[in-house]
């Protein structure tokens, strides 16, 4: 699907997506506050508001709101700003707000009025909204937000950079609330942005992107899911951003999902994000490598299951066709080396065959040292990082083969900051991580690897069970 169509097909379901949106809490409180009667005559006659402006703002409130709007529009415009700069009570500035976004919703070119009215004055179109956003009335807060997003993606002026890392850091922030009520508001205004090239980039270079993946890592209703997940699917229209994507883990968290997830409109966006990986970056070579990740992420048994599924959505059957082509044509083409490289860069290791070959680690030793050795500090971080046991064991080993296979190995592990980490999961609670850590330990202490193998020999003949991967630790020395 071309970026083009892709926004036609966004913008068809626009009305859509806002029905969800009106049953959010913003959208319920809108409500609520459209019902709502203001006295502007006793503003005009405590003169907190101009002749001018209660002229004004009682007509965008009357019945014939459409036809002053279109005779006055830079005054509309002047009106509903100086409110917004003059007026203190929550009630009125939330009235006043909901006025702004019916009059936007109702015609997305009303935008221009904002802006041209403040190109004329000279004036920032931007500043009373991201004013807003430091309110304490969450109401104020995110219906401002709403506003910015449209202005900033409705009109022919874009927001400028420094406006614009302001705001997206603030709506990355926001998604990071505790209990957010309005995080659907949030994700809304997120949806809306990221549509926009130049604002993609601002937005990974807040961290944007990490800050989806964790929310998405964790529990959250499927609305505020779909949502999150439309955003990464918007981003991957950037060929670039298509290629960096998954150094992020998207696929590893979106498999999960796909296999968890029962709603159909999710399904559907997250295997649009996976058919962009695949066709949007440029280099072929990425591509591929997220094939791989996908295959190894078991996508391909989430893929077959759906095939036997009826879907009212004819992309999600198109996509499912097309990624379980890819995908099997993907396979045939793997190379052992790729798989390995793959199942590192997922972080998600496993005892699959590839580690315990030795075979593989005379052939492809050496080949952890490209690209700088990219998987060698990738297993050096896990052991880092990562507390589960079974990635620790795992790793461990592979640091150890490494060594012995690799005659300067020694070195490069001791560079890299790896033999230290080993070394602590001497003492680690799991048996097997300790077990796996002695083992790699030795192969960075021991150069005589024939005595080493025999003697490991010896002690499975005995008993042992060093051969087996996750085993208990032997007794006495290995």
């Amino acid at each position: 699907m071309t970026e083009n169509m892709a926004d036609l097909m966004t913008s068809l379901h626009d009305d859509k997506i806002d029905m969800i949106a009106a049953t959010s809490v913003l959208q319920q409180q809108a409500g609520d506050i459209r019902q709502i009667k203001i006295n502007w005559q006793s503003y005009m006659q405590s003169q907190m508001i101009s002749s001018e402006d209660y002229n004004c703002v009682s007509a965008l409130d009357g019945e014939k709101k459409a036809q002053y709007l279109q005779q006055n529009p830079s005054q509309c415009a002047k009106t509903l700003l100086n409110l917004l700069s003059h007026v203190s009570k929550d009630q009125t500035i939330q009235y006043i707000l909901v006025m702004i976004d019916d009059l936007l919703q109702e015609d997305r070119s009303r935008v221009e009025i904002f802006h041209d009215y403040s190109m004329k004055r000279k004036e920032s179109v931007w500043g009373p909204f991201l004013n807003l956003l430091n309110r304490q009335d969450g109401f104020i807060v995110n219906m401002s937000s709403r506003i910015l997003a449209k202005l900033a993606c409705w009109g022919h002026e874009q927001m400028p950079k420094s406006d614009l890392n302001f705001y997206l850091q603030w709506l990355k922030d926001q998604l990071t609330v505790n209990s957010n009520e309005y995080i659907q508001s949030v994700g809304r205004c997120l949806q809306m942005m990221l549509r926009v090239d130049e604002y993609r980039f601002a937005f990974v270079s807040v961290d944007g992107i990490s800050t989806i993946i964790s929310i998405l890592s964790s529990r959250v209703n499927f609305q505020v899911q779909y949502q999150l997940v439309f955003c990464l699917w918007v981003l991957t229209f950037n060929p670039l951003l298509a290629e960096k994507m998954n150094k992020f883990n998207i696929i590893p968290i979106l498999a999960d999902i796909l296999n968890d997830c029962a709603k159909e409109k999710v399904t559907r966006i997250i295997l649009a994000v996976f058919r962009n990986l695949i066709e949007k970056p440029e280099d072929s070579q990425v591509s591929k490598e997220h094939c791989i990740a996908m295959v190894q992420c078991k996508v391909l048994k989430q893929l077959s299951i759906l095939e036997q599924r009826r879907f009212d959505d004819e992309d999600i059957s198109s996509d499912v066709e097309f990624l379980t082509e890819k995908l099997q044509n993907s396979v045939q083409d793997l190379s052992s080396f790729d798989e390995y490289a793959t199942e590192v860069k997922s972080g998600r290791l496993e005892w699959s065959p590839v580690h315990k070959s030795a075979k593989f680690w005379r052939e492809n030793a050496q080949r952890l040292n490209e690209k700088n050795y990219e998987l060698l500090r990738i297993l050096v971080h896990l052991l880092e990082t990562v507390k589960d046991p079974l990635v620790l064991s795992v790793a461990s080993f592979d640091i150890g083969e490494y060594v012995r296979h690799y005659p300067r190995g020694k070195r490069v592990i001791e560079q890299l900051g790896g033999k230290q980490l080993v070394m602590q999961l001497l003492s680690h609670e799991d048996p097997n991580v300790r077990y796996e850590a002695l083992l790699a330990v030795q192969k960075l202490m021991v150069h005589n690897w024939e005595y080493l193998g025999k003697q490991l020999e010896k002690d499975k003949e005995g008993g042992g069970s060093a051969a087996k991967p996750g085993a208990a630790p032997i007794a006495g020395k290995a």
